[in-house]
């Protein structure tokens, strides 16, 4: 037997026990399964074809606390439908729970000795997984700080990262396009510790959704992207699968956060322009952040204007957010009628008889106030270049004030 091999493992234990063997990952995401011995039943034949098992079959086993198990034990699945019982014995090293190892009986009587060879397999499975997990940390945190370099302000760092990428070989040699897909938390800069692993892991976890292309991810406190590398530009079906994917898992490792947000960059032919998609990828996850009515998966191509307002500072959106017909209104507006009437009239198109249905009001007293709108500040709403400078400084506001709310988090607990 290698002793680098799950697959050695699984078949060797389940011809001498004369059951089916599977290893998963602690995900519980087959990692390796052995030959059937008419034991199968519809859960283990769901993992070996689909590579995994939902959700609603999953959560009642950890539910267990089989997460916390240090040496094995019986799983009842008698709520799941033509589910046997299972021994699982974890597989652990060092002290790291690296998945587990599963044994089917029809009847649940486990025997003494099957219980101590799943827990030597599975202490041998232990060890190479563990082995697995180092080549694969000191591979991601290499990659992680290639992808680093590769968006830097310095031109010089740039073009070395680009070369130490092709080095790595890891794009195929026909033609690659590039895209950044960056992933934000809600949280700002009073990111918890929990919900910056819950990140890392989660969008890990997401790079799966994307096999067979390749792809890389950097991830950094409350911000993480992936570098795409794929033959032709993401469709939007997988790219709405890959969110998906992680937001499941950010959910299931950190269930008091809110989802995180994405922002889709523009997709590049060359590794040296791979800035500019990096770019738009973290403006597009900004706007996603800030203007709800954009989406939880914002793409830089279909942002409008917020594309370029967003490319302000946070000082520049508060400067130029200052307009003083505005300014004008609010110290009128003691209650905010009549801004909420006028940003309805304009994010409606100025259509009378729709804004009048969203606001519930009658026409004739959505026409008073934006009379009195046009009295407080000034302005005419029939003269376009007076309708633009207040609709974009509504639209600033709002931005300056969720920018700010984002920074500085939500306002702390009364006591």
């Amino acid at each position: 037997m290698a002793d680098d091999d799950l697959q050695s493992i699984v078949d060797e234990l389940a011809e001498r026990l004369e059951q089916s063997v599977a290893i998963d990952d602690p995900a519980i995401r087959l990692l390796a399964a052995s030959r059937h011995f008419g034991d199968e039943d519809p859960v283990r034949v769901s993992s070996v074809l689909n590579r995994s098992i939902p959700a609603e079959i999953s959560d009642p086993i950890f539910a267990q606390g089989i997460a916390s198990w240090t040496e094995p034990g019986v799983v009842d699945l008698a709520g799941t439908a033509g589910a046997l019982p299972r021994l699982c014995a974890p597989v652990r090293c060092e002290g790291l729970l690296l998945g587990y190892l599963w044994l089917i009986d029809k009847d649940g009587e486990f025997r003494e000795e099957e219980f101590a060879a799943a827990a030597e397999a599975a202490r041998r499975a232990g060890t190479i997984l563990y082995r697995r997990l180092l080549l694969h940390q000191r591979s991601q945190a290499r990659h992680e700080a290639i992808l680093r370099e590769l968006v830097s302000p310095d031109p010089l760092i740039r073009a070395q990262a680009v070369e130490d990428l092709r080095s790595e070989e890891l794009f195929p040699e026909a033609a690659v396009r590039f895209t950044v897909v960056a992933v934000h938390c809600r949280t700002g800069g009073a990111t918890p510790p929990p919900q910056e692993v819950a990140l890392e892991a989660a969008v890990e976890d997401g790079l799966r959704a994307v096999s067979p292309d390749v792809a890389l991810m950097a991830a950094n406190r409350a911000r993480a992207w992936i570098l795409l590398a794929q033959h032709q530009p993401p469709a939007r079906q997988s790219l709405a699968a890959l969110a998906d994917r992680i937001r499941a898992r950010f959910a299931r490792l950190a269930p008091a956060g809110p989802a995180p947000v994405f922002g889709i960059g523009t997709t590049v032919e060359r590794l040296d322009e791979v800035t500019e998609s990096y770019r738009h990828a973290s403006l597009a996850a900004r706007a996603a952040l800030l203007v709800p009515s954009v989406g939880e998966v914002a793409h830089w191509n279909e942002l409008g204007p917020y594309g370029l307002l967003l490319k302000l500072s946070a000082d520049d959106l508060a400067g130029a957010a200052e307009v003083p017909a505005l300014a004008a209104l609010e110290r009128e507006d003691g209650h905010h009628v009549l801004a909420e009437t006028l940003e309805t009239f304009f994010d409606h198109g100025g259509n009378i008889r729709r804004t009048a249905e969203i606001l519930k009001i009658h026409r004739a007293t959505l026409y008073q106030r934006l009379k009195r709108i046009e009295q407080v500040t000034g302005r005419t709403l029939d003269n376009g270049d007076d309708r633009l400078t207040l609709h974009l400084g509504l639209k600033l506001r709002a931005l300056s004030a969720a920018l700010r709310e984002h920074l500085d988090g939500p306002p702390a607990a009364s006591p």
